[in-house]
């Protein structure tokens, strides 16, 4: 049998269309109608169950740059005419594209409504995807909204560093529905936290944990009994045992920090298998408040599902060394580094997170089943997600516990010198380095797990050491530096991330979406582009180099593009960052004339809101604080007290809520009906 397949779509100049199909097989189309984007292949020897799933994708000068975003296949809805001989067939399709959507991205504990007790819940994402559906949008963008929990102080407001990867934290459980009684003593407590214009971490937790106690052990019994307990139970004891067993123990030993705890320094199944059955209350009541929080969650994401509203989650890039992840399956992590990023203009010496980094030859010898775990699970609860520092399946900047400076990190995976390649170029080295580098005054740091490999120190241009050299010594160093910092690895980290990345998209129907800024390496976006990554794009943060600002009118259609993120002013705020930037701003891009003004007006935040929501891409999802900067009445009156995070500060206290109550905003008819007809009017 022949097929001859034909679609309509229009290329750019120098394009070219294949269609994919069967067992990783394509053909180059051919374009017979340059007018209107007409392009056919004729397939010769042809089966259909060849073409049980095929696509299309664009090719330029041999490389790839889009592809269609929906599979085909033979029988299920295109308009084919198959002759009575059966010899051949005709398949016509049209280009599938999704339609382009408007969201909201705003923290669980930000959200604030009539119901929530000093800090935004679960059951509270009802109400924001209620706000959502009256004005267009279709996707609610969270940050991570696991527990934390490691000091019970507010420096565990850090959502990014999780003590599981699977539990959730108990700040978001809304207390009436896992039991607790709204008596007086709840309604005075509810006004006293809510009347606060921030989250007061600390105290919100300490009440709401009395008082989850209470309901616990009131409705234990009667929980515990229900099929839906039992069924979480069976399917999440996997989590639950180390998680609630970290919790009992950080408890007693008043430090989550594990190599403290004595016997139970070394996880050990039996021995927490036995502190669970003698703490056998303590155990119950955490999978207790866990079996609320996952109800409440997938109550509101069944909810928004039912407005046509979808939940986007965040995937951080790491765990806390300090955590039930750590403790169970140290196997899994470098515990002996920390991930952190390499020197810039905003850090002169790197940055230090503090968190453990992967072993991933260790996770790869059972298929990433851990990675795999920590998608299904959130699959629970999400349609899209977010992967926090996608550059680090990549790469990631590594740096040995005790080193402290980013200064002193290295590239992992990484290609160093060997020490008799160095010593051939003249450079004099010890058969083996320290493991901890003691100096930042060096050329070259040890590989931590190599020994006898090399990396040039970060900036070593800096250094004394350095400058001592003659010239031919510099001028080799420097053949090498650049060399190794912007050639030799691109080849190898695009290998490294796609053993990974493949094998974690495959094991969810979530949309994957990257967070791709800063200096990004050349193989990220051809990598993302491949396995169909959305991309971040943020109009401060411009990727082409000479920009000040990105032209959101050329956005990638596969991305997500935003005013602003957690780790930034939004709008207004930024607007008072630097005057000269703003005029730049005001002038350029919005094309205005006169004096800039010295606030960010509602009539400038429209302008911006609409050249987002008109641009090509997929997702336009700003920040809860810049739709309400449209407004004069509904804006913030201080426009600096509504920053999530400053990455400067290592201290920074996360507790941003928003000032007005979702059932107010859902009252503000005139300005959500606006919102609803720019939405609407973008085409999204």
């Amino acid at each position: 049998m022949q097929i001859r397949f034909t679609i309509n779509y229009r290329t750019e100049w120098g394009e070219n269309l294949f269609l994919h199909y069967g067992n990783g097989e394509k053909a180059a189309m051919r374009c017979i109608n340059g007018s209107d984007g007409t392009w056919e292949v004729l397939i010769a020897d042809a089966g259909v169950r060849d073409f049980a799933c095929y696509h299309y994708e664009v090719e330029k000068d041999g490389r790839f740059e889009r592809r269609e975003w929906m599979f085909h296949s033979i029988g299920t809805g295109n308009p084919a005419a198959l002759p009575e001989n059966g010899c051949s067939m005709e398949v016509k399709d049209s280009w599938l594209m999704m339609p382009r959507c408007a969201g909201t991205a705003v923290p669980v504990f930000s959200l604030r409504t009539a119901e929530s007790f000093g800090t935004g819940e679960f059951n509270d994402i009802r109400k924001l995807a209620d706000w959502a559906a009256a004005t267009g949008q279709k996707l609610i963008q969270l940050l991570p909204v696991n527990d934390t929990t490691m000091t019970g102080t507010w420096a565990d407001s850090y959502p990014y560093r999780a003590v599981s990867i699977y539990a959730l934290h108990p700040q978001f459980i809304h207390l009436p529905d896992a039991g607790v009684e709204t008596d007086e003593e709840y309604r005075a407590l509810q006004k006293e936290l809510d009347a606060l214009p921030g989250v007061d971490y600390e105290r919100v937790n300490t009440e709401k944990d009395r008082l989850l106690r209470k309901a616990f052990l009131s409705g234990w019994r009667r929980t515990c009994a229900t099929k839906d307990f039992k069924r979480f139970f069976r399917e999440n004891l996997h989590w639950l045992m180390p998680y609630a067993a970290f919790r009992i123990l950080t408890r007693k030993y008043g430090t989550a920090c594990f190599t403290k705890w004595g016997e139970y320094a070394v996880y050990d199944a039996e021995k927490v298998s036995g502190l669970l059955e003698k703490e056998k209350k303590e155990f119950n009541y955490h999978c207790f408040v866990q079996f609320h929080l996952h109800l409440q969650l997938k109550a509101a994401r069944d909810y928004a599902h039912g407005l046509g509203v979808y939940l986007k989650g965040d995937l951080p890039i790491g765990i806390s060394p300090d955590s039930a992840d750590a403790w169970a399956s140290p196997e899994l992590f470098h515990l002996d580094s920390e991930a952190g990023a390499p020197p810039d203009a905003f850090a002169a010496k790197g940055q230090n997170w503090g968190l453990p980094t992967y072993n991933w030859e260790r996770m790869a010898q059972d298929g990433y089943s851990w990675w795999k775990a920590r998608m299904k699970n959130m699959e629970q609860y999400f349609d899209a997600f977010r992967i926090d520092h996608i550059l680090g399946f990549f790469r990631i900047w590594e740096i040995p516990l005790g080193a402290g400076s980013g200064l002193l990190g290295h590239f992992s995976p990484a290609l160093p010198y060997t020490t008799g390649y160095l010593r051939g170029l003249g450079f004099d080295l010890p058969d083996t380095g320290p493991s901890v580098p003691v100096s930042e005054n060096v050329l070259f740091v040890a590989d931590p797990r190599a020994k006898g490999y090399w990396h040039p120190r970060i900036s070593a241009q800096d250094t004394k050491v350095y400058k001592s050299l003659d010239k031919h010594a510099k001028d080799t160093y420097d053949r090498l530096y650049n060399d190794f910092f912007y050639r030799r690895h691109n080849g190898f980290w695009k290998e490294s991330a796609m053993k990974k990345l493949p094998e974690l998209l495959a094991s969810t129907q979530m949309q994957a979406c990257g967070e791709d800024l800063g200096m990004i390496p050349d193989c990220v976006p051809e990598v993302m582009k491949e396995l169909h990554i959305l991309s971040l794009e943020i109009q401060r943060m411009p990727k082409l180099p000479g920009e000040t600002f990105a032209d959101v009118r050329h956005y990638p259609y596969m991305s997500v593009c935003s005013t602003s993120t957690h780790d930034m002013n939004p709008l207004r705020a930024w607007w008072k960052e630097d005057r000269k930037l703003t005029a730049k701003f005001y002038h350029e891009v919005l094309g205005e004339s006169g004096e800039t003004p010295q606030e960010c007006e509602p009539r400038i935040c429209r302008m911006t809101i609409k050249m987002h929501l008109d641009s090509p891409s997929l997702l336009a999802v700003l920040p809860i604080q810049d739709w309400l900067a449209a407004d004069g009445k509904l804006r913030h009156p201080d426009p600096c007290a509504e920053r999530i995070n400053d990455p400067s500060d290592p201290s920074h206290y996360w507790r941003y809520r928003m000032h007005l109550k979702l059932e107010d905003l859902l009252g503000a008819t005139e300005f959500n009906a606006m919102l609803k007809e720019m939405v609407k009017t973008a085409g999204r």
